[in-house]
């Protein structure tokens, strides 16, 4: 186990600084133009695949390193350059979690590579649990999953919503999707699957056009019987048996689909909201400093000092709480009192307020187009609704800390 400590290692800095030219390099330049297009900005993702940073290789390593920092701060550096684009790039790795949270060695081995191809074939994962009925409440799911047992086959219906990456196919896109096997047994009826790219039934629906993170597709994705092997059911039938009869006896089970890969991506989303609230904080900085108003720099009114003063408060504030709960994830700590929720919640409404704040210094051109504050005030907001919303989280760290089920 990895102690924990606040001191990067020099391979965290260099790895640090590699992404963060990446980010000031290559994302920050088309950042406006890809959230005015609402496009995903192949480009990007190409250039990313070239450098080894869109790679199984490269997500291995974030995800091996024993601290369990290397990870969140890839992330906080990405969503400086661009939430839209950093989400574009790494959005893949949502179905990644999904297999490594249900799947077997063999499903990994086979999966993982082809959720990123190479940089001359790029492939794409999603990760589709959200319904227009079910979306905090994943026990109300209605996709459905039924076993022919004479072919060995896995037949889907039903329709998924706000899925990132979802339905693409201008390149091959692995699609994990949850989905309810035993409705009577509610959340503890799902289970997980994979469908391959190209497969039948599997279509796109709407693409949503959003307020922020718009760099980033999310879209419906419609499944009209999906028939994939029995091989694509994650974790494999035996278990998925042996988990259903335990339910059925009303005992625990460990892990459910869709909160297996919930609880350990919240900090990572927090990690990324860490990355829009300190760009804007770096900005407004800058601003005030250079900023003359009365004869005299803005940043010499305490208005406007303090309000730095405590941007940056909270953003380090938030930071430690996410890399304590990525530390606890990679060493095996248990959240006793919600500490991923709490990394998210905490991260997710700075982001939102200190956006908001950096707008304020700016004044009317923090509200204007011609500068980033107010992209960067749109792409914070959806960290306080997107995996989990932050009630959500309240509610789960509560219920952690008070031991009763509060509804």
């Amino acid at each position: 186990m990895s102690d924990f400590s606040l001191d990067l290692n020099e391979d965290q800095l260099q790895m640090q600084k590699w992404v963060h030219d990446f980010a000031e390099n290559v994302i920050r330049p088309v950042a406006a133009e890809y959230d005015e297009k609402e496009e995903t900005p192949w480009p990007v993702i190409q250039e990313a695949a070239n450098i080894g940073l869109y790679s199984q290789e490269a997500m291995t390593s974030f995800f091996s390193d024993p601290t369990g920092l290397t990870f969140p701060l890839i992330s906080e550096e990405l969503t400086w350059g661009c939430a839209g684009i950093g989400l574009a790039i790494f959005g893949t790795t949502l179905g990644v979690s999904g297999i490594l949270g249900s799947g077997t060695p063999d499903q990994i081995a086979e999966w993982i590579p082809q959720c990123f191809g190479t940089p001359d074939d790029i492939h794409l994962a999603a990760f589709a649990v959200t319904e227009a009925d079910a979306g905090s409440d994943v026990s109300s799911l209605r996709t459905r999953a039924v076993y022919d047992e004479a072919k060995d086959e896995w037949v889907i219906n039903g329709t998924k919503t706000w899925i990132t990456n979802g339905g693409i196919d201008k390149v091959p896109t692995v699609h994990v999707v949850v989905a309810s096997v035993e409705p009577e047994l509610k959340a503890r009826g799902h289970a997980s699957f994979v469908i391959p790219p190209g497969t039948p039934g599997l279509k796109m629906g709407q693409k949503f056009q959003k307020m922020g993170i718009r760099a980033s597709h999310t879209a419906e994705v419609i499944l009209d019987d999906v028939r994939i092997p029995g091989s694509c059911l994650l974790g494999g039938k035996e278990k998925l048996d042996e988990r259903f009869a335990r339910a059925r006896e009303g005992k625990s089970n460990r892990v459910q689909a869709a909160m297996s890969t919930f609880e350990a991506s919240r900090p990572l989303v927090g990690a990324q909201a860490l990355g829009i609230a300190r760009a804007a904080y770096e900005y407004s900085l800058d601003y005030a400093k250079e900023r003359k108003a009365f004869g005299r720099p803005i940043i010499e009114n305490q208005a406007i000092a303090f309000k730095l003063a405590d941007m940056k408060m909270e953003i380090d504030a938030s930071r430690l709480l996410v890399w304590r709960a990525c530390w606890m994830a990679r060493n095996g700590k248990q959240f006793v009192s919600g500490e991923g929720s709490m990394s998210k919640l905490k991260a997710g409404e700075v982001a939102v307020w200190a956006t908001e704040q950096a707008i304020q210094i700016l004044g009317g051109y923090g509200y204007v187009r011609d500068y980033p504050v107010e992209k960067w005030h749109r792409d914070s907001k959806i960290y306080t609704i997107f995996e989990g919303t932050s009630e959500i989280q309240r509610l789960v760290i509560a219920r952690a800390i008070s031991g009763v089920h509060i509804k």
